[in-house]
């Protein structure tokens, strides 16, 4: 079998994948088990119990958990495809074969000129590292949407803003694709289709069913989730005395008492400072290369993503999406935090589900594989911003001075250079 460019498909990453995916679909459909809780109720449960509603042509309005903007409802009635299979089944094989569009995108994107494998390989890796949650939730849907905008962005601006905003009315996020497009028409293509897009989804879903906005009101009322980087003052709190309680609440295991409030709004201004730096970063960078769209995109979800009040297992499939979209292009330079990425990965795993007691108790094994995975995410977001700033804005600064003084001073040297022979004429006279 062979490719777009003549060469025969990479089979060793082909044949992981499918080793790989196979070993998830028996996780998912229980014929291995991992230690903790069932991750398959969110979908057999939550997930199956929102489809019977939206099939009566309502939102879920009663129902605090629905938390998500109005084309999720496209995700959750996504089984339907599938008539033939109960809920559950037919969900989990619809996020296989998410999974599989993915695959396919980076395997094609990496094998044309300029590019490389490394993407796929990332994703390869990244999916499983995370075990069965991935297939347990509808991110890896909307993760396909956003891997398909940014590698369509870098030639089709509009395409790119149809399906970020598409995306964005899907699971809010990958509005954030749009951060590092080019200042000019790319822009102006891309941020026009992105809001003629969301804009006509958000009238299509308000039309059809009641309640569309209701989740901005169940998201408002969220508190500090206990996987979260702002969690880490009370588990280790709750080690010297405080009396806060640990309660499933609005469809999370998050913190409750004292002080979580101000952690929660600490964290929402942590977030305004992040989309603050990102705006600055935009208006002084200089350059947009061809790497810059997929990188800024990569640095801007992992500042959401870290200075959340939520830090759901699910919302790695985002980071290692994007991730492998950076890996793609041989110049990027996200090769570090990539790597973190996939490291905080295989971490979330452990903390959910296989340890999940512990982090639930804040003991001390709890403690460090939150410290690990949230510091991990911390590193990986300062070094793609910084990355992210020397490409775009501090070395194309310093490449300014070196280049005017040359074309300043070439005019002087041209005027002294002609005096010198008609000085050597003189004095040979």
């Amino acid at each position: 079998m062979k490719g777009p460019s003549g060469n025969r498909l990479p089979l060793p990453v082909v044949g992981i994948w499918l080793l790989t995916r196979a070993l998830l679909l028996l996780c998912v459909f229980k014929v291995f088990v991992l230690p903790g809780p069932d991750i398959t109720s969110d979908v057999s449960v939550i997930y199956q119990g929102w489809y019977d509603v939206l099939r009566t042509g309502t939102y879920p309005l009663d129902d605090v958990t629905w938390q998500y903007p109005p084309a999720a409802a496209l995700a959750i009635l996504s089984p339907g495809l599938l008539p033939f299979l109960d809920y559950a089944s037919a969900f989990f094989v619809l996020a296989f074969v998410s999974d599989a569009v993915v695959f396919g995108l980076l395997l094609y994107a990496g094998r044309r000129p300029g590019k490389c494998l490394s993407g796929a390989w990332v994703w390869v890796a990244g999916v499983p590292l995370l075990g069965p949650t991935a297939y347990a939730r509808y991110d890896l849907m909307v993760t396909a949407v956003a891997v398909a905008a940014l590698l369509a962005g870098v030639r089709h601006p509009r395409v790119l803003g149809a399906l970020a905003g598409f995306g964005a009315l899907l699971k809010v996020w990958p509005a954030l694709l749009l951060a590092g497009t080019r200042r000019g028409g790319v822009t102006r293509r891309s941020w026009t289709a992105a809001a003629v897009t969301g804009t006509a989804v958000l009238l299509a879903c308000t039309a059809a069913m009641p309640g569309a906005l209701a989740f901005l009101t169940f998201q408002r009322d969220r508190g500090t989730e206990v996987e979260s980087l702002g969690s880490l003052v009370f588990h280790v709190a709750r080690n010297f005395g405080w009396e806060g309680r640990v309660l499933l609440n609005y469809g999370s295991v998050e913190f409750l008492g004292p002080y979580v409030p101000v952690v929660s709004t600490a964290a929402l201004a942590l977030t305004v400072l992040a989309f603050g730096w990102l705006l600055v970063w935009r208006l002084r960078a200089r350059e947009f290369g061809t790497t810059t769209l997929a990188d800024a995109a990569f640095a801007a979800v992992l500042l959401f993503t870290t200075t959340s009040r939520v830090i759901s297992p699910q919302y790695m499939i985002w980071l290692v999406g994007l991730a492998a979209v950076c890996l793609v292009f041989r110049a990027s330079r996200m090769a570090r935090p990539a790597k973190m990425v996939l490291v905080a990965t295989g971490v979330t795993m452990l903390e959910f589900p296989i340890w999940f007691t512990h982090v639930v108790h804040s003991d001390l094994w709890g403690i460090v594989l939150l410290t690990v995975r949230n510091g991990l995410l911390v590193a990986a977001t300062l070094i793609a911003c910084r990355e992210l700033w020397r490409q775009t804005v501090t070395e194309p600064r310093l490449r300014e001075p070196a280049t005017v003084p040359v074309q300043a001073a070439g005019p002087r040297r041209q005027d002294v250079t002609p005096a010198a022979p008609a000085d050597n004429a003189a004095t040979a006279r």
